[in-house]
């Protein structure tokens, strides 16, 4: 009699089990909700200021232009940047193209170059004078005239933001079952083919996942427009944030506001579109290029070359032309390579503080809403992801202010590295989302299933099979948030402890004061180091994996 009275106690206290640890990570989730919104409540409370004029105000035909030109200009660029990513992560992961390992260190690079300088290297190139006018002029064709504007944005945005799209893709590419695609080339259908109809739906999630960072990196990228003359509504809210701050926390607002429609629409278009039940094998399946390899070789230089060799090589002519011409001395320039130790320091312990914590922070409201969808998930996801599309500015002023207006022990975080951590993860905490999302749906529910049946505690499941699954696509979650804290400005500028200085702020610093070597030379040993720290962090790591 006493085992039928077990066997039926057992699931309920099972039950209550699974209904603590849901409830405890919905408190998790609802925490850290709460603290991404945190710049959002502080926007609205602004707004509501002078509160008549708040709809007259956002409804303006200067406003809505602006609006309209940068959703125009986000979607371009999202369409552009998800080929090129798409593109290159099928190469580098499926095929035997010559020098993957360089390539899969190189293509994520171009995400560390401030937007400002990439934008610069291209004016100056396409110039009047400039680099490509004067080769040109030797073959006789007449300068190129139009690089600014949309035109100008989209290509230089396009160019500079492909990683976000590359990178979840290049992760997903690596786990997709080969098992249908060797059915698919028994039957005849060609690589492409294959590529169309198998893998290309696979890794929907992870290409949507991608171009929605794209679209909210452009609509609030500010360098690129400023340089570009193009008026969209982050250098409208720039112009006018010391002369009408108001309008500027109104329009920031606003981003804000698209940003999480977007997402909700997204996630709605996006509903039931992971696929939770792959086959994992040991390793992906390559396809051989023949002879397009060299075809293929010179698509990806190609891309690495306008998108970061370019810039970099400017960089590089500004940072030795003195030495060069014999204008300064050798002694003199090694000094100023030695200054950079220590914001190249900086830089690093704050981006990869900035990495682990978003992964960490993220990582719950990802499984939370891949695997238990319903409000709670969804609204955690969407304030998450709504922060991307804020201005750095925005979420550092936001920050201060309840800093500075809170208890004396929350004032005293302002200009510490972990408000300045904090800042970055608000800010960029949606690329690892994203990213961290597309991993946990790809873990194999009969995999879960199997662990379950054989008695497996939810506890070791999770760090015994799901996390080694999922790890690939958090540690290139981790690499992107590690790219874009190392060159964020004004965040930065705001909330660093004093004398805590950046290679971005070397950069800005140089080019405000037109010390071009000097902003050169920083701007190398940022790519240097973010390199390095991408390889070791990231790269190395998720190899170990496949």
């Amino acid at each position: 009699m006493t085992q039928p009275s077990i066997e039926r106690t057992a699931p309920a206290g099972t039950g209550r089990r699974r209904r603590r640890r849901l409830s405890g990570l919905a408190i998790l989730v609802t925490a850290v909700a709460a603290l991404f919104v945190a710049p959002f409540v502080h926007l609205a409370l602004r707004s509501l200021e002078q509160a008549g004029t708040l709809v007259g105000e956002i409804t303006s035909p200067r406003a809505l232009a602006s609006l309209g030109r940068s959703v125009v200009l986000a979607a371009a660029v999202s369409l552009a940047a998800a080929a090129i990513g798409v593109a290159a992560a099928w190469v580098v992961t499926r095929t035997d193209v010559p020098g993957r390992s360089a390539w899969r260190v190189l293509l994520p690079l171009p995400l560390v170059i401030p937007s400002y300088i990439g934008a610069f290297v291209m004016i100056a190139a396409f110039a009047q004078g400039g680099a490509l006018e004067t080769m040109l002029s030797w073959l006789g064709v007449g300068p190129i005239g139009g690089f600014r504007g949309f035109f100008g944005s989209f290509v230089v945005l396009s160019l500079f933001t492909f990683p976000y799209v590359y990178l979840p893709v290049q992760a997903r590419f690596r786990q997709l079952p080969s098992s249908l695609e060797e059915s698919a080339r028994l039957l005849g259908t060609s690589p492409i083919g294959t590529f169309w109809s198998i893998a290309l739906p696979q890794a929907r999630s992870a290409i949507v996942a991608g171009a929605l960072l794209v679209f909210l990196y452009t609509v609030s990228d500010f360098g690129v427009v400023q340089l570009m003359r193009y008026d969209t509504l982050t250098r409208v809210i720039y112009s006018t944030r010391l002369i009408d701050s108001l309008t500027s926390v109104r329009l920031s607002l606003m981003l804000g506001v698209l940003a999480i429609a977007v997402v909700v629409a997204e996630r709605g278009a996006a509903r039931g579109s992971l696929l939770r039940d792959p086959k994992r094998e040991s390793r992906p399946l390559q396809y051989p290029l023949g002879r397009w390899r060299s075809a293929a070789a010179v698509l990806l230089a190609g891309i690495v070359g306008l998108s970061l060799i370019t810039p970099v090589a400017v960089c590089t002519w500004w940072a030795f032309r003195g030495v060069v011409r014999g204008d300064t001395p050798a002694a003199e320039f090694w000094a100023r390579v030695a200054d950079l130790a220590r914001p190249a320091l900086n830089t690093s312990v704050a981006a990869t503080a900035a990495a682990v914590t978003a992964v960490l922070l993220v990582a719950p409201v990802a499984y939370f809403a891949v695997r238990r969808p319903g409000h709670l998930g969804a609204t955690a996801n969407a304030i998450v992801v709504g922060g991307f599309a804020l201005p750095g500015l925005s979420i550092a002023l936001s920050l201060v202010y309840f800093t500075l207006s809170g208890p004396s022990w929350v004032g005293g975080i302002y200009q510490t590295l972990p408000l300045l951590v904090l800042a970055y993860v608000i800010h960029f905490g949606a690329q690892a989302l994203n990213v961290a999302s597309v991993a946990v749906g790809s873990v194999p529910a009969r995999v879960e299933d199997a662990a379950r049946t054989l008695g497996v505690s939810a506890t070791q499941r999770l760090w015994r099979i799901e996390l080694p699954l999922m790890l690939p696509g958090l540690l290139s979650g981790a690499g992107l948030v590690l790219l874009s804290a190392m060159k964020e400005l004004p965040a930065t500028l705001l909330l660093a402890p004093i004398g805590f200085e950046t290679l971005s702020v070397k950069i800005w610093t140089g080019t405000q004061s037109a010390l071009f070597a000097d902003a050169s030379l920083a701007c190398l040993a940022l790519v240097l180091t973010s390199g390095i720290l991408t390889w070791l962090l990231v790269i190395r790591r998720s190899d170990t994996l496949i």
